[in-house]
């Protein structure tokens, strides 16, 4: 196409030229830090949610950094308007996420204010989690879950101010005798799948585990 080669895809870290369905090149690859948890074991995302509510499993992509990759990766997605990182971030994921016996009844993502929503033009999980939804054959539902407050974006805050922050959830229907797979993109201090995790666990006999596409450790 004509928008290829005068505008071609560039790699987000070191501006080389790379094909369009990708995000960056294979040198810069090589640069990110996967976390390679084991969904089933423990990792540091388990251990945090632990002290916060009764979690089943969890996973995380990548480790966040303030100055790393990781960063870049999540904020093109986020505030550049590149909606299909989420894709590229779950076939990654779909590389290296295996639930053996343990596959959830339902994937939830955490939900955007309707406001944030058309701010932003999209919510930046909803294309991740339906990738991941068409792969391992587990339905997805965007709005079991409703934000009932605006508040400024989570990565646009010092930590001390995150730690202060209470998002307040509710459930938009009853969900009872379910394992939910709850979905974000940076876990930091957990109050956000913490706030929704028990929603859903005061619902009914349910299960929470938790997939994030990175964690701030």
């Amino acid at each position: 196409m004509m928008l290829d080669l005068f505008f071609p895809n560039r790699c987000i870290h070191c501006s080389r030229i790379i094909e369009p369905d990708l995000l960056v090149c294979d040198l810069c690859f090589s640069q990110i830090h996967f976390t390679h948890n084991d969904y089933l074991g423990n990792n540091p995302v388990k251990e945090k949610c632990r002290l916060l509510f009764p979690v089943e499993n969890t996973y995380a992509l990548i480790q966040f950094e303030e100055e790393g990759l990781s960063r870049k990766i999540i904020h093109e997605l986020k505030y550049r308007s590149r909606e299909k990182t989420g894709k590229i971030l779950a076939e990654w994921t779909i590389e290296r996420l295996d639930f053996e016996n343990t596959k959830p009844d339902l994937m939830v993502s955490v939900p955007l204010h309707p406001k944030k929503l058309r701010e932003r033009g999209y919510n930046q999980l909803h294309l991740f989690t339906e990738t991941l939804s068409e792969f391992y054959n587990i339905p997805f539902e965007h709005n079991l879950i409703k934000r009932n407050h605006y508040s400024k974006a989570q990565a646009l805050k010092d930590k001390k101010h995150r730690l202060e922050s209470v998002n307040t959830f509710s459930l938009t229907q009853p969900v009872t005798g379910k394992h939910i797979l709850l979905i974000d993109d940076v876990f930091t201090t957990g109050n956000t799948v913490s706030s929704i995790a028990w929603e859903i666990l005061k619902a009914g006999d349910n299960k929470v585990s938790v997939l994030v596409m990175a964690v701030d450790v």
